[in-house]
């Protein structure tokens, strides 16, 4: 204690709940103007690429029964990159008048004034162009598939001021490629393939519902609407309940592509980690979510390490 009687020891520091880094490799390695450009499509950031190609490569793999062709597995990471570039970069043109007022976004470049409108615009038609370049490389069908997606993307940003699940917008458009996966393998998305990618979207409300607990101060200033703001106090029974419909959408999926026992038993793992993810998550402490969000891409290795063990693995069996 003090002379004046308050405590001696130190505040503890709020947590820093900014999503840029200004010490990273973009700052290190590109050119300053490019910076700001990296940072708009989120290659600074690479986990929301990650999720949304992970899930897309485990379908790559169940459709073709085993390992996929390189060639198909560079087109559809290349196609994760680039649209989930074109997401993020719509996601802040619409949002730029609320990031500069949440602490998590608040330093992101368009809403900080390090890019204009104008520029961001065109750098989303640029990515749109080289990304129209891929429908060279899929079917007909994954191509009409490819365009339907669009739409999805480009309204995602706008669904948080109507309604409470946004994220399952960006559920739906994030795991697309699950779909494109069969139609561009087998030229037809049979039912199992249709409930891989339900579970995928009821995967992906969960884990950007932990997300969406670190916003919800700022979300509620702004009027703004999440998962996040309709699960309340409930988040942990409503994530949990995402995450047991996930693993029996994809239990039963498997069942149906007659997927070996070994697809199972990675089944179970990926049961467990929700279940830690779950047990660990507290809407108290929102801050802690982001490691929990984070730790998805181990689902989405396990769902990949799954696939390949119920067909690859077939001959050995």
């Amino acid at each position: 204690m003090t002379a004046d009687g308050s405590s001696s020891r130190p505040e503890r520091a709020a947590p820093d709940l900014s999503d840029m880094r200004f010490d990273d490799w973009v700052a290190r390695w590109l050119p300053a103007s490019w910076g700001p450009y990296a940072r708009l499509c989120r290659l600074d950031r690479p986990v929301g690429t990650w999720l949304t190609l992970l899930p897309a490569l485990a379908a790559l793999v169940q459709a073709a029964d085993g390992m996929p062709t390189l060639w198909r597995i560079a087109v559809f990471s290349l196609g994760a990159l680039l649209m989930r570039g074109v997401g993020c970069t719509f996601n802040d043109i619409f949002d730029r008048d609320f990031d500069h007022r949440v602490e998590r976004t608040r330093f992101r470049p368009l809403t900080s004034g390090q890019l204009t409108l104008r520029a961001a615009l065109w750098f989303a038609v640029a990515q749109l162009l080289v990304s129209a370049t891929l429908l060279l490389a899929i079917n007909a069908t994954s191509r009409w598939l490819a365009l339907a997606l669009l739409p999805l993307v480009v309204i995602y940003p706008l669904c948080k001021r109507y309604t409470y699940w946004p994220q399952a917008v960006l559920g739906a458009a994030f795991n697309w490629g699950m779909l494109m996966a069969w139609s561009d393998t087998r030229d037809a998305v049979p039912w199992y393939a249709v409930a891989m990618w339900l579970g995928a979207v009821l995967w992906q409300i969960g884990y950007d519902a932990i997300y969406a607990y670190i916003d919800l101060r700022d979300d509620r200033m702004l009027g703004l609407k999440s998962v996040a703001m309709r699960f309340g106090d409930q988040g942990r029974a409503w994530i949990g309940g995402m995450y047991a419909a996930t693993a029996v959408l994809w239990t039963a999926s498997g069942w149906g592509m007659g997927m070996d026992w070994p697809y199972y038993l990675g089944m179970a793992v990926i049961a467990g980690h929700f279940a830690w993810q779950v047990r660990v998550f507290d809407v108290r402490h929102p801050e802690r979510g982001l490691r929990l969000f984070r730790s998805n891409m181990q689902v989405g290795v396990l769902l990949i390490a799954a696939a390949l063990a119920g067909t690859v693995l077939r001959p050995w069996l």
